[in-house]
């Protein structure tokens, strides 16, 4: 009994001394607790300011990878403008070369296409007199035409060229049309002509009473009724009335070309 009184003693000691020490210790403890609370609080704040400087280096590392992309885009932009300013530049050489091509081109022709025009009109005025006031008529509009800035070389050439083409026709076709004659000092009256390619020019009265032609070697009109049944024959062919067939008219002699 007295042992066990003993061990409760000092079992009693013990615990007083333990909770002595306890007591002893405990502001060293919430020392300790409370740094360990500091050092946790500090380890937040350090991740948070790593975390925060991570996603800044994510946001500078992506306009960085941005502005290589972008530099990388201008530059080949850039080539491309400098491409097109080259190209532009060369484009303006030829033209340059070309527009002295066409001012020495210009020099060249223009007076080829007087001459061309000039010789039309004395053709005209020389040939047989047929649709005078239209031939006469389409030589003096390209004569207008040659003093205007408006109208391109090309298109004056072009002009003159289709003019020439028209007098090659007249050669090839049959043709009736009415007109006025006026044959030496008399009256011009209204008769019908015939014309047989550039070979013959024939008219007859409206009434039928009087037939002639164009005497080429004369460079008159001449009475010639004889070939009255002629005409009519070629008025029915150029109306197309009638099939072509060989027409008696007067046609003139041949004569040897002088150099």
């Amino acid at each position: 009994m007295a042992t066990a009184v003993r061990w409760g003693i000092a079992l009693g000691i013990g615990l007083s001394c333990a909770a002595l020490e306890v007591h002893a210790q405990a502001p060293k403890l919430e020392r300790a607790i409370d740094e360990q609370i500091g050092v946790d609080q500090e380890a937040r704040a350090s991740q948070g300011r790593v975390d925060q400087l991570d996603d800044e280096t994510q946001r500078l590392l992506s306009e960085y990878r941005r502005a290589l992309a972008d530099a990388e885009s201008y530059t080949t932009y850039a080539a491309q403008l400098e491409a097109q300013v080259q190209s532009q530049r060369d484009e303006m050489v030829e033209m340059e070369r070309q527009l002295q091509e066409v001012e020495t081109t210009s020099r060249e022709v223009l007076p080829l296409m007087q001459t061309m025009l000039d010789t039309l009109e004395q053709f005209v005025a020389l040939d047989v007199p047929f649709l005078i006031e239209e031939r006469s008529n389409r030589v003096e509009t390209l004569k207008k035409m040659m003093t205007r800035a408006d109208v391109a070389i090309s298109e004056k050439y072009r002009r003159i060229l289709e003019a020439y083409q028209v007098e090659m026709d007249y050669g090839r076709t049959i043709e009736a049309y009415e007109g006025q004659l006026a044959a030496g000092d008399s009256v011009a009256r209204t008769v019908q002509f015939l014309r047989v390619g550039r070979v013959t020019l024939l008219y007859q009265t409206l009434d039928g009473s009087e037939t002639g032609y164009w005497d080429a070697d004369q460079k008159t009109w001449v009475v010639g009724d004889e070939y009255a049944h002629g005409f009519k024959e070629g008025i029915a062919v150029a109306k197309k009335s009638r099939a072509p067939e060989m027409l008696i008219v007067p046609v003139p002699a041949p004569q040897e070309s002088r150099s």
